[in-house]
């Protein structure tokens, strides 16, 4: 039990940190390391550790990943974004359609997906326009991360959530799609007050158009994979199979060379989720988690309120994986299970949105600008923590 609480605690604090200090481990590191010593140290099996393994989870994760760098390479996405921003003439009609882009395509295709493509783009279109690009590159980063909100498919944290919880996608979406879509209202409101100067000059503007470089069969077939998917998912088929089919129809090319394909597929992350698995089968093997169910029943975690401000907190201490990962053991055993998995969902993913280390998206974002458009802590806070608080209100409201 010590082994098993030792190894766990200094896995979190690594994830918590976002490396070992001293050394190049990073959060995939961690957890890969935390695994092994799970094993080592007889905490579990190799068997128990194969069976720790949410399949599922793994299974949805990479096949989104292939569609997605399908949709990616062929140019679909960077064509819709600039058509779009290329026909916003106002600062605030601007700031909507990036919201907008990156929410919707978020909620179906991973939020980190559309911060890659969404952060040169704006870049370059802001200092064409001569504006403030901070304003715009921050709704790109709140906007995925509040649109992902909508589905099982928009994140990492949520697609674990569905498989933990087996909530169908249709349900899912039901509960959850609605705080999304006021969520990115609020993205807009709050972007645009914490900026007003920004947005009181609405001196109108216009940008020649310039062409976006295509693979039209690429992109056609893969809308239509893509389509044939999502339709699958309300209808109802399950989610990880769905996926996998969808990813392995796309990689039937003459076109694309697989390697490309491969390349746009995060490796680490898929790495990290398997050791995290792991090392929350050791954690579960000790009375921890039942102590934990027993102290947070204490604070009402059945109830909205408390369950999402916890959930909140806790995601951004560990970030949102690990803390959904720490619920796993006790939520199934609340009196509505099913409404306590959707909270976790909309709590960790707008908590997301508190500081600029609250998710990866928001880490691309910086990262991607840091040269043209650097973005620091407390530029970021700014607008992220009354937003957060505010969509959080809202979302328990709704609940």
């Amino acid at each position: 039990m010590l082994a098993a609480l030792l190894i766990f605690a200094g896995t979190y604090i690594v994830l918590a940190i976002g490396r070992l200090p001293g050394f190049r481990v990073d959060r995939t590191g961690a957890a890969i390391i935390g695994a092994a010593l799970m094993i080592a140290a007889n905490v579990l099996t190799v068997d128990e550790a194969y069976h720790a393994i949410n399949y599922d989870t793994i299974i949805l994760l990479f096949g989104m990943m292939i569609v997605v760098a399908n949709l990616r390479l062929s140019g679909f996405f960077t064509l819709v974004s600039a058509w779009v921003v290329e026909h916003a003439h106002r600062p605030l009609l601007l700031l909507s359609g990036i919201v907008l882009v990156s929410g919707v395509f978020s909620a179906f295709f991973v939020n980190d997906t559309m911060c890659l493509v969404l952060t040169p783009l704006v870049l370059e279109i802001t200092q064409r326009l001569r504006r403030n690009p901070v304003p715009y590159l921050l709704a790109v980063a709140m906007a995925s991360n509040i649109g992902s909100v909508a589905t099982i498919t928009g994140n990492p944290q949520n697609m674990m959530i569905g498989s933990f919880s087996q909530i169908g996608y249709r349900t899912f979406s039901a509960a959850l799609a609605p705080v999304a879509a006021v969520g990115l209202v609020l993205t807009v409101a709050v972007i645009a007050f914490v900026y007003r100067a920004e947005f009181r000059r609405e001196n109108e503007f216009r940008l020649e158009h310039r062409p976006v470089r295509v693979n039209r069969m690429l992109m056609f077939k893969s809308l239509a994979v893509s389509g044939a998917m999502i339709i699958l998912f309300f209808v109802g088929w399950p989610v990880p199979k769905v996926a996998l089919i969808a990813g392995a129809l796309l990689l039937i090319t003459r076109r694309v060379k697989p390697e490309k394909v491969y390349h746009e597929i995060d490796w680490s992350l898929l790495a990290l989720f398997i050791g995290l698995f792991i090392v929350i089968a050791g954690l579960e093997k000790t009375p921890v988690a039942a102590d934990l169910f027993a102290r947070a029943s204490r604070y009402h975690l059945e109830r909205t309120g408390p369950m999402a401000v916890f959930a909140a907190l806790l995601s951004n201490v560990v970030s949102n994986v690990p803390a959904v990962l720490v619920f796993k053991g006790f939520v199934p055993h609340l009196p509505d299970a099913a409404h306590a998995w959707l909270t976790l969902a909309m709590a960790s993913t707008l908590a997301g949105n508190l500081t600029l280390l609250g998710s990866v998206a928001n880490l691309i974002v910086a990262q991607r600008a840091r040269r043209e458009a650097p973005i620091s802590f407390w530029e970021y806070a700014k607008a992220g923590v009354p937003l957060t608080a505010v969509t959080l209100a809202v979302g328990i409201l709704m609940l």
